[in-house]
């Protein structure tokens, strides 16, 4: 591996991070937040020296194109120094005493998980609170696919970097140049955020509240500065506004470049995007005849305000919440729970298994009946009209028998601490997937703060696991990773 190049992209990496500190700072500033100025300043001005000796240390190796395996081990190393360093306000201005708890917070903000360690969050300062939320928008799109984005200016490859960071089986280059994709897709991102933001705010909400909300929508993250999440608001037009946008990050940000430039027929035909609306629309209508049925609502309107809200919220991994689900039907309960097993498109913010995989098993599955019947002829796998190939299908196939494998052993380990079933594999399948609140101990009313360092240390990991796609982290544990070639 090439330590030298991976030392001087982390350098960079990690001081665009120190650069996005500054922002809650400002605000610690503005509020007057002493402490919390400080707790911001102290890691950035600690940093700044280190990153630049490496950067200036490193920066004389020629070789800057980088293998896959280069790129597993720097997406990788990025994700636990980005959280080990943005925990540290958190740790440093007291809002959080225990370090376990403010790394699990951060890898929790930075994976888009939204599983929270806090009880009280509307009692902390506005500048902690920002940060937190500006966590999930960063991770949301990647640090590293930002990153990626200046790489021209540093004559370093990027293709590498992308597959190993961007959620989904396959990376397409909606542009020629790796460097120019990543900037389409921010700009893209950033756009929705901005819409969203003036919905919010034409709703009723603040400045404040809706950035950070906004964040934690288009981040599919979860974070709310608010005790009771969007429940605080007892706004429809919020609601909606926020379902709307879940949805839309759930969807392959691609789609939006090839909306942008006219490519409308292509995505008509998207078949993972059909899928994944179907799936929604039949979810939460599923869920309102259940809701009205046992009486939880009076109206049609507002059952399906209350289902679409979080079934989107669940669909897409983001994790908000308007009531506490874990009281409604268990019919209810249990569609939610099978969301949670699908998560949003490839090429999204959303974690999970994903719907184009959901789709090609599916089709796989139907493709292995018609030839037991017809055990002469040849039957073509399609998506988009095109035919997948073999390899994919091998990956996808792997990728999903890993998940389940991580499901597994991450409920072995929580439920090592004495936890019930229900509550271990719940835990298990929303960190893993990315999706923060599940049911019974570690529902939408609950948090994270009772469970042991130790398993809090695990749980980081599965978090980031969930969010890398699973091969970039377990490849790093198997030993012809670190065989010399």
């Amino acid at each position: 591996m090439k330590m030298k190049l991976i030392l001087h992209v982390l350098a960079i990496l990690l001081a665009v991070i120190g650069l996005f500190m500054l922002i809650p700072a400002g605000i610690a500033l503005f509020y007057g937040e002493t402490e919390c100025f400080k707790a911001f300043m102290l890691p950035v001005l600690g940093f700044i020296p280190v990153g630049i000796g490496i950067y200036l240390l490193t920066r004389s190796n020629r070789n800057r194109t980088m293998s896959p395996r280069d790129g597993f081990m720097l997406v990788s190393l990025s994700w636990i120094c980005a959280s080990a360093l943005g925990a540290l306000p958190f740790y440093l201005s007291g809002a959080i005493p225990s370090y376990t708890d403010a790394y699990f917070e951060t890898m929790s903000g930075f994976t888009t998980t939204g599983a929270s360690i806090l009880t009280a969050i509307e009692g902390l300062p506005y500048s902690i609170l920002f940060w937190r939320s500006l966590t999930h928008w960063l991770g949301g799109m990647g640090i590293v696919v930002l990153t990626v984005a200046i790489f021209p200016l540093l004559g370093i490859g990027g293709l590498q970097l992308l597959k190993a960071e961007a959620p989904g089986p396959s990376v397409d280059k909606i542009t020629p140049k790796i460097a120019h994709t990543a900037k389409y897709l921010w700009f893209i991102y950033l756009g929705l955020t901005v819409l969203e933001t003036i919905l919010l705010m034409f709703g009723g909400m603040n400045l404040f509240d809706a950035l950070t909300h906004s964040f934690g929508t288009m981040a599919t993250g979860g974070f709310s500065p608010k005790n009771t999440s969007v429940g605080f608001y007892d706004s429809p037009w919020i609601h909606w506004v926020i379902t709307i946008f879940m949805v839309l990050a759930g969807l392959n940000f691609a789609l939006y470049f090839k909306l942008l430039t006219g490519r409308i027929k292509s995505v008509l035909i998207d078949t993972e995007m059909k899928a994944y609306l179907l799936i929604f629309g039949l979810a939460s209508l599923a869920i309102t005849v259940s809701l009205l049925r046992n009486g939880v609502f009076d109206g049609f309107g507002e059952g399906l305000q209350y289902a679409a809200f979080q079934v989107a919220s669940i669909l897409t991994t983001t994790g908000y919440a308007t009531t506490d689900y874990d009281l409604w039907p268990a019919f209810s309960k249990i569609i939610l729970f099978l969301m949670m097993f699908v998560g949003g498109c490839a090429g999204s913010t959303g974690g999970g298994i994903k719907v184009v995989r959901i789709v090609t098993l599916f089709k796989l599955s139907v493709r292995e009946l018609k030839m037991l019947i017809y055990p002469r002829s040849v039957f073509h796998l399609r998506l988009n009209k095109m035919v997948v190939k073999k390899d994919i299908i091998s990956v996808i196939t792997g990728f999903v028998f890993l998940y389940i494998f991580s499901l597994l052993v991450t409920t072995t380990v929580v439920a090592s601490g004495g936890y019930d079933i229900l509550s271990s594999f719940s835990t298990a399948l929303v960190t893993v997937g990315n999706i923060g609140p599940g049911f019974n101990l570690v529902g939408p009313t609950m948090n994270y703060a009772f469970f042991q360092p130790g398993i809090k240390w695990f749980l980081s990991l599965a978090m980031m696991m969930g969010r890398l796609e699973i091969y970039t982290v377990l490849v790093l544990f198997t030993p012809w990773f670190w065989k010399k070639l």
